[in-house]
């Protein structure tokens, strides 16, 4: 633990006067590969304030990976939020939470390790083979057509990801999370974009790709800001912009909350298809039956499991796809969307799923947890440098590595023998990528990790061994003792 401390306060230091040359400084150069743009740049596109001719490129080659760019101020703006929590008394991020958020994130943006987005290469497909006008990309009317052109888009598919059950599978991965604080954002199901394309190709008749694949991100990149209890309203913008007012009651399970508000970036959607609601009263987060696990994939697979059991129990072929078509709260007997007097009221005080782990057994768990992180940014900057196999030998590692958090927190008898064998495997991709010689500036925090991992890796397989030999839970031993002395 003395030697994560230590990292941890060396790569602290190291941003803290990253960030004060930035800002005393005032340029426009990074010599630092933890932010790829200047501070005031990376800001300004959370909130949409970008120029047309900044953002205007003649190629889709051209058009910059304004997600992976914006990766370093998630997690500022995440630490931020915290701080300002804990400095007002207010409700803290939840660690295990914030893993099952982030790693949810990780999870959705894998399948970009190989190549473009589907609804990418659906797009430019479409505008190459059946385009009926083609726009100036480099006109500020076409950026503008743009801008409105994808926020319709993504209400019309956010509304679809509601109200039509396959399609809700997928999205309801972001709604999953009990809490809502700017990691939420972050909770992103692998799947929604193999949907998301049929909603955005329209455009495809007129738009040039290479607007929209700007749009899109910066439309996704606005809607992080808004997963925040902090802002209370933000005034006359309530009636155009998407605030975090209007998007807590999107998240709410509470019955007034069920169905509304699913703009991106302009309410006004909302105002004019009559799915507004204003938030009235406290919210509650998460889905109207909360799930009671961290496990990646059965935060991924749940819904689409309870559809397969749905369509088994149905009798008729109407049925059955009115099982995957209509909407999740529908069944016989009832309107396309259900009946919104079924829905159940919330119970106050809510109870969270939560196992109340040891402190030190958190703090260990989210240590490895940031050094997959490092890893997974690592991965997405030197991608272009690595083989197939390489990539697909990282990525399976992450995902072994997030179902093994999940179980650790989780508190199942199994995690710590995942944990011994993925500790194992860690070490044996380190030697076989040899991060010390090929970043030897980062020698000494390779270094750090690599003897932090040596020490874990002894401690899990002593207490695999104690449970192996004695048929005890030992995480469960420790939390009731830990209860006992407290």
């Amino acid at each position: 633990m003395l030697i994560l401390s230590i990292l941890f306060l060396n790569r602290t230091l190291r941003l803290i006067i990253i960030l004060l040359k930035l800002t005393m400084a005032n340029t426009s150069k990074i010599d630092n590969n933890l932010f790829k743009v200047p501070l005031s740049t990376g800001f300004r596109r959370f909130f949409y304030f970008v120029k047309p001719e900044e953002s205007s490129f003649d190629s889709p080659e051209n058009v910059p990976s304004y997600i992976n760019e914006a990766l370093p101020f998630f997690f500022v703006l995440i630490i931020t939020e915290n701080i300002i929590n804990w400095y007002k008394d207010k409700k803290m991020m939840r660690l295990n939470d914030a893993m099952s958020s982030i790693s949810a994130g990780i999870i959705s943006q894998l399948p970009l390790l190989f190549g473009r987005s589907i609804e990418v290469v659906v797009f430019c497909y479409v505008h190459k083979h059946y385009k009926i006008a083609e726009l100036n990309w480099n006109s500020p009317i076409t950026w503008w057509i743009g801008f409105l052109g994808v926020d319709l888009g993504y209400y019309c598919l956010h509304r679809a990801g509601h109200e039509i059950n396959l399609f809700w599978a997928a999205h309801q991965v972001h709604h999953s999370s009990q809490d809502y604080n700017l990691s939420t954002a972050l909770r992103q199901s692998i799947f929604q974009r193999y949907c998301s394309w049929m909603f955005y190709a329209p455009l495809a008749l007129f738009l040039p790709p290479q607007v929209y694949m700007v749009h899109v991100q910066f439309n996704l990149l606005y809607q992080y800001w808004i997963h925040t209890e902090l802002i209370d309203t933000l005034g006359p913008l309530e009636w155009i912009m998407n605030t975090p007012s209007h998007h807590r009651v999107h998240h709410g399970r509470n019955p007034y909350c069920i169905d509304k508000n699913y703009a991106g970036t302009l309410i006004i959607w909302d105002r004019l298809f009559g799915t507004f609601q204003a938030e009235e009263r406290e919210v509650s987060y998460g889905l109207v039956h909360p799930l009671q696990t961290w496990n990646p994939f059965n935060v991924q697979l749940c819904h689409f499991k309870w559809i397969w059991l749905r369509f088994n129990q149905e009798k008729t072929i109407l049925d059955k796809l009115s099982t995957i078509f209509k909407g999740p709260g529908w069944h016989k007997g009832t309107p396309r969307l259900g009946k919104h007097e079924e829905l159940p009221e919330v119970e106050y005080p809510v109870k969270l799923y939560d196992n109340h782990l040891p402190y030190w057994y958190n703090i260990y768990v989210f240590a490895h947890f940031l050094i997959l992180i490092v890893a997974y940014t690592e991965l997405v900057q030197f991608k272009t440098i690595m083989t197939s196999y390489q990539i697909t030998l990282a990525i399976l590692f992450i995902l072994y590595s997030l179902t093994t958090f999940g179980a650790l927190n989780d508190k199942k008898i199994y995690g710590c023998y995942m944990e011994s064998v993925r500790l194992l495997i860690f070490m044996a991709l380190y030697f076989y990528f040899d991060p010390e010689k090929k970043f030897p500036s980062k020698h000494y925090f390779y270094n750090g990790i690599k003897v932090f991992s040596t020490f874990s890796f002894c401690l899990f397989t002593l207490i695999a061994n104690r449970q192996y030999t004695t048929g005890i839970n030992y995480c469960h031993e420790i939390t009731q003792k830990t209860k006992k002395l407290l």
